[in-house]
C-alpha cells in the first residue's frame, strides 16, 4: 500500500499532508546544510537537528492514541503507523550523519558506541525502534498475534531510552531534554489510567497539568544535583526568566488539550441539538 492512500487504496488527502510534514524537516536541515546555514560544525549540526526530529516524531506517534480517545480524533490512527516508521527512519539517517561525519570509520564509530554510554543507549533505541518498524505491517501483526501488541508495547520503552540518550548528549542544554521527559511522564501517565474509565480530554489536559508539575520539580531537582543550584530559584525561574521554560511547554501542551476538548464537546452539542430541531 503506497503511503498516501487509505486502506481502501483511495488518495487520503490526510496520509499526503501528514507525508509531506513528515518529509519537511529533512528538506529543511538539507537546504540548510547546502546554504551553510547549520553553523561553524555543519555536519554536527545536521546529525543533532536529525536526531532532535527522531524524537519528536517518536512522541507525536506516541501521542496518537491518547489524543484519539480523549478527543475522538479516530482519523489519526490511520497515520500513527506512517509517524512511527518515518521515527525510525530520522533515527537511521541519524546514525548514518554520525558515520558520514567520522568519514565510514565504521570501526571507529562501533568502539564510540560501545565506549560511551549515550550512543550505547541511544543506538540500543534505534534497533528497537528498528525492530517495531519492521514489524508494523498488517503481515507482522497477523503472524505475532498477540504477542505483536506486547512487542509494540516496549514503544515507551524505547521513548525512555531515546530521553535519555538526548538528556546526556545535551549536556548544559538541558531544557528540551526536560521537556520531552515531562511530555514522557504525561504520556505514562495517560497509559496508567484504568482501562474502565472512560479517558476524556479533559481528564487528559488535568494529567498533562500534573505532568508541568512534575516537570518543575524535575527540573529544579536536577539543578540541584547537578550544579548545586537552589531548588527554589530554579522554580522561581518559571515564573521569571524569560525563554522557553520546560514546564511551561507541558502545561502549554495540556491547555490546547483542553480548549481542542471543549470545542469539540460544543460542537457535539450543537450538531445534536440542530438534529433534534
Amino acid at each position: 500500500m503506497v503511503p498516501w492512500r487509505d486502506r481502501a487504496g483511495r488518495l487520503s488527502w490526510l496520509r499526503m499532508a501528514v507525508l509531506a510534514a513528515l518529509a519537511a524537516p529533512a528538506a529543511w536541515v538539507a537546504w540548510k546544510y547546502a546554504n551553510g546555514m547549520l553553523g561553524a560544525r555543519p555536519a554536527n549540526a545536521a546529525v543533532r537537528e536529525v536526531g532532535l526530529w527522531m524524537i519528536r516524531f517518536l512522541f507525536i506517534a506516541l501521542a496518537v492514541t491518547p489524543l484519539r480517545e480523549g478527543l475522538g480524533w479516530t482519523r489519526l490512527l490511520d497515520v500513527r503507523r506512517m509517524i512511527g516508521v518515518a521515527a525510525f527512519v530520522y533515527g537511521f539517517a541519524h546514525i548514518t550523519l554520525y558515520a558520514a561525519q567520522e568519514s565510514w570509520k565504521l570501526g571507529f564509530v562501533a568502539a564510540e558506541i560501545v565506549r560511551r554510554i549515550y550512543l550505547t543507549i541511544g543506538f540500543v533505541g534505534l534497533v528497537g525502534l528498528m525492530v517495531l518498524a519492521v514489524t508494523s505491517t498488517d503481515g507482522w501483526q497477523r503472524r505475532l498475534r498477540a504477542n505483536w501488541g506486547r512487542l509494540h508495547r516496549t514503544v515507551y520503552a524505547i521513548a525512555i531510552l531515546a530521553v535519555v540518550h538526548f538528556f546526556i548528549q545535551s549536556k548544559a542544554q538541558v531544557s528540551e531534554p526536560i521537556f520531552m521527559m515531562g511530555l514522557l511522564v504525561w504520556l505514562l501517565a495517560v497509559r496508567a489510567w484504568p482501562r474502565r474509565a472512560r479517558l476524556g480530554g479533559v481528564a487528559l489536559a488535568l494529567l498533562g497539568a500534573g505532568a508541568a508539575v512534575l516537570t518543575a520539580l524535575g527540573e529544579a531537582g536536577w539543578y540541584a544535583f547537578r550544579l548545586g543550584v537552589s531548588p527554589l530559584m530554579v522554580l522561581e525561574a518559571n515564573f521569571r526568566a524569560q525563554g522557553f521554560r520546560p514546564a511551561w511547554g507541558v502545561l502549554i501542551a495540556a491547555g490546547i488539550v483542553l480548549v481542542l476538548a471543549l470545542v469539540n464537546t460544543g460542537w457535539r452539542r450543537f450538531r445534536a441539538a440542530r438534529a433534534a430541531a
